[in-house]
């Protein structure tokens, strides 16, 4: 769905992104992920087109992109901006109606979204008048009305409760089920584990991480496993560690040179293995670990 090669771009003496290259297959959530002032932005608003890079392309769908590409993109920003005097009705006939939409195929879609995120009754109301989650329901919808093939979500659950934060989340994944691609940028990383098929990593304007979230992971694990023995046939050798839990003995090993099946024929000969699991990183120990990396270079 997207594909960015050598993209750079500055801002006098400051570099936002240097030679980023990024490939968004169609279909999928895909996670943008950074610490603050990575570049991250900057590069969503380059392929929203609100500013130009300084060189490197930028092609949606196969084709260098264009103006007349936007109609085909959903931009949620983590600034909101909604106008506070406006009614919610007239603002995302609006908003629908410059994103492309007739009058009769706006109101169709607008009322189908207000039932779904269940503020139609707010229709009449101001957005000043609205609580904050609400408003925020009602700039999520502004930014899908018009059925983009390209939705970039920054931050979008912001100001939501769980209960609305789930609800959200569930829209994401249907409307990724019905074919849009989505780029996902937030810091929240339990939602990046939850929702996210791929996933890439920007800092000091720099990729620095790309790939599945599966491939990522396993890039990153220590090969260390966590085991819990019970049942004990021999002493464990002391430098394992070991501490009595439940029943269990329970301790962590590295494979140092050995195969999974090697260290679990060896435990077998201690005692009756009742956990043998891999320690895979999270997304977020991940993020973590490469932004400090990063700090100390």
């Amino acid at each position: 769905m997207l594909q960015i090669s050598g993209l750079n771009k500055s801002y006098e003496r400051h570099q936002a992104l240097t030679d980023v290259d990024l490939f968004v297959p169609k279909g999928v959530v895909f996670g943008l992920l950074g610490p603050n002032g990575a570049g991250k932005t900057t590069l969503i608003r380059i392929v929203n087109q609100i500013i130009e890079q300084d060189s490197g392309t930028v092609e949606l769908d196969g084709s260098t992109l264009s103006p007349e590409d936007i109609r085909k993109i959903g931009y949620l920003p983590e600034e909101r901006g909604l106008y506070k005097k406006m009614k919610v009705w007239d603002q995302l006939i609006y908003f629908s109606r410059l994103k492309g939409l007739s009058e009769s195929e706006a109101k169709v879609q607008i009322k189908g979204w207000l039932d779904k995120l269940e503020i139609g009754g707010w229709k009449d109301k101001k957005i000043e008048d609205l609580s904050k989650g609400m408003a925020q329901k009602v700039q999520f919808i502004s930014t899908v009305v018009h059925r983009p093939s390209l939705l970039i979500l920054d931050e979008p659950f912001s100001g939501f409760d769980p209960v609305n934060a789930e609800l959200i989340k569930n829209e994401i994944l249907e409307l990724k089920e019905k074919g849009t691609t989505v780029i996902l940028s937030t810091h929240r990383m339990e939602s990046v584990e939850l929702l996210c098929d791929h996933v890439a990593m920007i800092n000091k304007s720099r990729k620095i991480l790309d790939g599945t979230i599966s491939a990522v992971k396993r890039s990153f694990r220590p090969e260390v496993f966590q085991i819990a023995l019970n049942q004990l046939k021999k002493d464990l050798p002391q430098e394992w560690t070991p501490k009595l839990t439940d029943e269990n003995w329970v301790f962590t090993l590295p494979l140092s040179g050995k195969t999974p099946n090697e260290l679990l024929i060896e435990l077998m000969e201690y005692g009756e293995v009742v956990v043998f699991k891999e320690q895979v990183p999270s997304i977020e120990e991940i993020f973590i670990h490469q932004v400090q990396t990063a700090a100390d270079e």
